[in-house]
């Protein structure tokens, strides 16, 4: 099988790549097709690629391009992991808002929407390409705001491609591993849209152990999410909340917690040394990119856990792996046949009460050789339902924004989000980010 990486320069496609050396089923990934726009990007991930597969049997042979069609043609699986505008656009969607006085994060808030805005229209040709030079590939999205670029890619590709966040499943995992159990052995009742969702249930040998979770401070205190956010506030949710929830519970202190540099500067930083590191010892590209990748790892969400005093992410949990590990499993559902469950980000059709059947969520699903299958789930309450509507909403009037060109829906995107507060800031917003994005600039020119 070919696997044809989108955005095949980013710094964790190795994450991907060593996945693929740890597989061993059969049918498997022989080849993989990188693709970035950045020439030097690629050669310096190629050089980490070589070093992880060194002593290795068969590995996964590698090939770059720098053109769209000659990565996609005659792939089975596409994994897209683009970032247009690059770090430097994730700056300014955090700096603009934060100018503002709103939280400046790249997928949560007006950051969000304008990353959506400008992600859409290039996103959406990739789909048309696809479908045009392999028709009969799964397209794995992991381009952000995933919720949002995936269902705007299903206008082409339909049921084909889907939606993948490593934040559910590290949510399920240390709820879990706080009670000691087997993360692989429990059922999760988790529903919401991609960084908006909450994990109402656990259950474990036909019990709901999420009850006693929330009861026990000493295993609340194991729990990140419940760190960050409180062991009061999740209990008066009656849920554990996905991490991103903290810029909508916590908005004030998400805000004044950034009084240095966004976590898009730091990431900026530290990756521009490490391409740089690559280019002047290509030998050491490997190491270089544990040393890089230990120091974005440890700096994850840092403000939100300074703020509210949750202390550093443990060891294990940094150990445990993210969506690389989802991509394969995904992979390899549909091409072996073997049956799981996974949260995927999906259509929702009937499965959330609610929500328009176009909507994609983010909820269990069952996956095999015939595709994805989403889980039906409980009606939200009101406390949830209304804001994944007010989200969902949002993500839709964006999408339209973008494939139309019309500043004026992009405005109404910006102003409809309940972390905007009011209408005027929605247009000096739509204006900042014109200003200060070219590539947004370029979907809404003045």
């Amino acid at each position: 099988m070919r696997l044809a990486v989108l955005g095949g320069g980013g710094f964790r496609v190795p994450l991907v790549y060593g996945a693929l050396l740890r597989d061993g089923g059969k049918p498997r990934v022989e080849e993989v097709v990188l693709y970035d726009v950045s020439a030097d990007r690629l050669e310096a991930i190629e050089h980490v690629l070589r070093q992880l597969a060194a002593g290795h049997d068969d590995p996964p042979a590698v090939r770059v391009t720098t053109d769209l069609d000659t990565a996609l043609r005659d792939a089975a699986f596409v994994f897209s992991a683009i970032r247009v505008g690059g770090l430097a656009g994730r700056t300014a969607d955090e700096r603009v808002a934060l100018e503002l006085g709103l939280p400046g994060q790249e997928t949560t808030g007006p950051g969000g929407v304008a990353y959506g805005l400008r992600t859409i229209p290039v996103a959406v040709r990739v789909a048309e390409r696809v479908a045009a030079l392999a028709p009969d590939a799964w397209v794995i999205n992991f381009t952000n705001p995933a919720g949002m670029i995936t269902e705007a890619m299903r206008r082409v590709l339909g049921d084909r491609v889907i939606g993948i966040c490593d934040s559910p499943i590290g949510l399920i995992r240390r709820a879990a591993t706080a009670l000691g159990l087997d993360p692989a052995r429990v059922s999760p009742d988790y529903v919401g849209l991609n960084h908006l969702g909450w994990l109402r249930g656990l259950t474990h040998q036909g019990r709901d152990v999420l009850p006693a979770l929330l009861a026990d401070d000493e295993a609340l205190r194991r729990v990140e999410e419940a760190r960050v956010f409180g062991p009061d506030w999740v209990r008066v949710l009656g849920a554990l909340p996905n991490e991103y929830l903290y810029y909508y519970y916590f908005t004030r202190e998400s805000v004044a917690a950034i009084s240095g540099q966004t976590r898009g500067e730091s990431l900026l930083r530290q990756q521009e040394a490490f391409y740089a590191a690559v280019r002047a010892r290509p030998g050491q590209a490997l190491a270089e990119w544990g040393r890089a990748r230990r120091e974005r790892d440890e700096t994850y969400m840092a403000e939100a856990r300074d703020v509210t005093d949750a202390g550093e992410r443990s060891a294990a949990d940094l150990e445990a792996g993210g969506y690389e590990g989802i991509a394969l499993a995904l992979m390899a559902a549909i091409a072996r046949g073997e049956p799981s469950t996974m949260i995927l980000n999906v259509r929702n059709g009937a499965a959330v009460p609610g929500l328009p059947d176009d909507a994609v969520v983010e909820i269990p699903c069952a996956v095999d050789g015939a595709g994805v299958r989403p889980l039906a789930t409980r009606p939200l309450p009101g406390r949830f339902l209304g804001l994944v509507q007010q989200v969902k909403a949002v993500e839709q009037t964006a999408i339209e924004a973008a494939l139309t060109g019309s500043a004026a829906r992009a405005v109404e995107a910006f102003a409809l989000h309940p972390l905007v507060d009011s209408v005027s800031t929605a247009r000096r917003l739509l204006d900042g980010y014109r200003a200060r994005v070219p590539e947004l600039a370029a979907v809404f020119p003045r």
